[in-house]
């Protein structure tokens, strides 16, 4: 049985970008007549799905919010510590707003491409989305066919979209990371958690570990390319302290990573941080708790929600201005599970 459609195949039988895509069959004003006629006739001749749209009066109070969160298949988006926090900050500013909430995850796979979508889109009808989680430019296209504006996008860096959108500095996170490293001695430092697919967040973080490294005069590169489950990090952490046993620190793109990492050094009898220094990203729970705490990069979880909701709000009020975007900061946070780099005898 032939798959369903996607927006992608419109858009090359088209012969446009998927961004242009997604823009003609939203009708934007940016798209020529001639280029939408073009994409709705490849819709047509594909019977790609266009799923009504409703129209919500603007001056209908704000009352409702759908949020639809990142989450792998099978799993619950409250397990993820750190989704879970950018919900409780969208919580909050609702409480503060008094309105109301719902969500509902959204599973992707291992390219961040959502798998199914969910009821939430087709039985409610909130007078604003937000969407929170790391998506892949091709998922946050076809969302913009389904969801009925105003929407925010939370995590999801996505330049070729339309909508408002609250992110991270990831970049300069990696990059203060690894330049911590850098200040600590370690000159032979890897990267684990990230490939060339993965979703522009991660990109970016193994974009400012390169960057660091060559802004300290640092030629070599230790990168070991894997998904983000722990089983596929526990055995690329493996591959890479066999194949370069003379790497002393390593920065992980999460912190579910990085814990992977500590147990695959254990694993090979490297003790954290005498014989391998760890950094993780996020600042998650767990974080704190693990034995050496980890060293890693602070995100404001609570603090993308909240302000996911005020530009919600805010674009309710200002339909019309342009789409703008916020990117937060981060800050490193010193534990145990990084130390000064020294000499010594590397165990293979």
């Amino acid at each position: 049985m032939s798959s369903r459609p996607k927006l992608q195949d419109v858009a090359n039988l088209a012969g446009v970008s998927i961004g242009t895509a997604s823009q003609a069959l939203n009708n934007k004003a940016s798209v020529s007549p001639e280029t939408r006629d073009l994409v709705f006739r490849a819709a047509n001749q594909l019977g790609y799905e266009l799923p009504a749209r409703t129209i919500v009066p603007a001056d209908k109070d704000t009352s409702a919010i759908g949020v639809l969160v990142q989450a792998k298949v099978g799993q619950s988006v409250l397990i993820d510590p750190f989704y879970s926090a950018v919900l409780n900050g969208a919580e909050q500013e609702c409480k503060r707003h008094n309105l109301n909430l719902s969500y509902s995850s959204l599973p992707v796979n291992e390219q961040s491409l959502a798998v199914e979508w969910p009821h939430l889109i087709k039985e409610q009808q909130p007078t604003g989305w937000l969407v929170v989680g790391a998506f892949a430019p091709e998922t946050v296209f076809e969302l913009e066919q389904r969801l009925t504006p105003p929407v925010v996008l939370v995590d999801t860096h996505a330049p070729d979209s339309s909508y408002d959108m609250v992110v991270t500095d990831y970049v300069t996170g990696a990059h203060d990371a690894v330049a911590y490293l850098v200040d600590q001695g370690h000159r032979h430092i890897g990267l684990i958690g990230s490939s060339p697919e993965s979703h522009p967040g991660i990109q970016q973080r193994r974009e400012g570990y390169a960057r660091a490294l060559a802004d300290s005069g640092i030629e070599t590169l230790y990168i070991e390319d894997s998904p983000l489950r722990s089983d596929a990090v526990f055995h690329a952490t493996q591959r890479l302290l066999k194949r370069a046993p003379e790497i002393t620190a390593i920065f992980a793109c999460n912190d579910d990573v990085a814990m992977s990492v500590m147990r695959a050094a254990y694993d090979l009898g490297r003790r954290i941080p005498d014989d391998l220094s760890v950094v993780g990203f996020g600042d998650t729970g767990p974080a704190s708790e693990i034995i050496p705490p980890l060293t890693t990069v602070f995100v404001d979880k609570v603090l993308m929600g909240a302000l996911g909701v005020r530009q919600l709000l805010d674009r309710r009020q200002n339909p019309a201005r342009v789409p703008f975007t916020i990117a937060l900061g981060t800050r490193l946070v010193e534990r145990q599970s990084v130390q000064k780099a020294v000499r010594q005898k590397v165990k293979t």
